[in-house]
């Protein structure tokens, strides 16, 4: 694919009204352009694209994100009238994966409530994409040609550190995040502007990645996080290493950027919904409601997922880091306030 180059503006006069769009002409072109990158990209290794549901029976359970819920008023045959608007295609893409349709990918819109900003919309754009038979180290590499398959197209690149979530914090805050009790982790986060009232060892972590860590990735260094804690799991499968359980999950950054959430996925439906069963407890005691269980992903995993890893990457967040914007308003058409 040749370089993307900008392009003439919006029409005289247009610029600053309260109708118009909140991204640039350009913008909207460069996301035109990743979409046949990402199309192209997948096409040529042979990764299916696919289309699921964005509304459904059950949602996600994860207490750290929010769900939007809708009421439908026909015919639901005594199943709830409530959906749930998805907050990735995971749940379906890996019903797919059971029923044998191997290696897939799903560009489009995700939803989620309460998460309105300057890198936050409630409604963008997710990639996600499974591999079947792969563990994690071919997907980071995957992962990683793609972002710099992109940012070739505006005439950038970016050098590739990888280093485990335990060395990360160890070198450049001096903290074991796998053994550390939480008052030395909490100590670690002194000076961070926030009320700590509540927040558990892992919120803490938290707030060591975003604001002491991730400010210091470099502009233009591609940086992979892997092997997180256990008890950020998620979705990934726990292994030992080095005498302590880890997550087989990694993270992208692009700069300071997140762009990307990959795991080595879990197939045990027991262990699944074990991890189910702890989020909704812990909606419960945060005085939360709690979307329904999906139980056909449950029983898809007990009919047989195959082995395989999957990764979701925020396309807006990439468009973001193409071109060095802080603000998720400059590359989407409209953003939530001019929805």
């Amino acid at each position: 694919m040749s370089r993307w180059r900008p392009g003439p503006g919006w029409s005289e006069g247009v610029a600053g009204l309260d109708w118009a769009p909140s991204g640039s002409r350009d913008a909207l072109r460069l996301r035109a352009w990743v979409n046949r990158l990402v199309r192209e990209f997948f096409f040529a290794r042979d990764v299916l694209e696919v289309e699921t549901p964005m509304m459904s029976r059950a949602g996600n359970t994860d207490p750290n994100i929010a769900s939007f819920a809708l009421e439908f008023s026909g015919r639901t045959d005594g199943a709830s009238r409530t959906r749930w608007l998805r907050t990735s295609p995971e749940f379906p893409l890996k019903r797919l994966l059971a029923a044998g349709v191997g290696d897939c990918f799903e560009l489009g819109r995700v939803f989620r409530d309460g998460e309105a900003g300057g890198r936050h919309n409630p409604e963008f754009t997710m990639l996600e994409w499974y591999r079947v038979g792969w563990t994690l180290e071919p997907l980071m590499d995957e992962t990683v040609a793609l972002v710099q398959a992109a940012l070739s197209m505006v005439g950038r690149s970016a050098t590739v550190a990888r280093v485990s979530f335990r060395d990360l914090y160890r070198q450049q805050l001096g903290v074991d995040p796998m053994t550390a009790d939480l008052e030395t982790v909490r100590n670690a986060a002194a000076g961070i502007a926030i009320d700590g009232d509540g927040l558990t060892r892992d919120d803490w972590l938290d707030l060591l990645m975003t604001h002491r860590l991730q400010p210091t990735f470099g502009h233009d260094q591609i940086r992979v996080v892997h092997d997180y804690p256990a008890s950020q799991c998620a979705l990934a499968k726990v292994v030992e290493r080095d005498g302590v359980p880890v997550a087989e999950r990694f993270e992208l950054y692009l700069g300071p950027l997140e762009l990307a959430n990959g795991y080595h996925e879990l197939t045990d439906a027991a262990e699944q919904r074990l991890r189910f069963e702890r989020d909704v407890a812990t909606r419960s005691v945060r005085g939360e409601d709690a979307p329904a269980i999906d139980e056909g992903l449950l029983a898809a995993l007990a009919h047989g997922m195959p082995a395989c890893a999957g990764v979701a990457l925020g396309v807006d967040r990439l468009l973001m880091a193409m071109l060095d914007t802080p603000r998720i308003a400059d590359v989407v058409a409209f953003d939530f306030a001019r929805a």
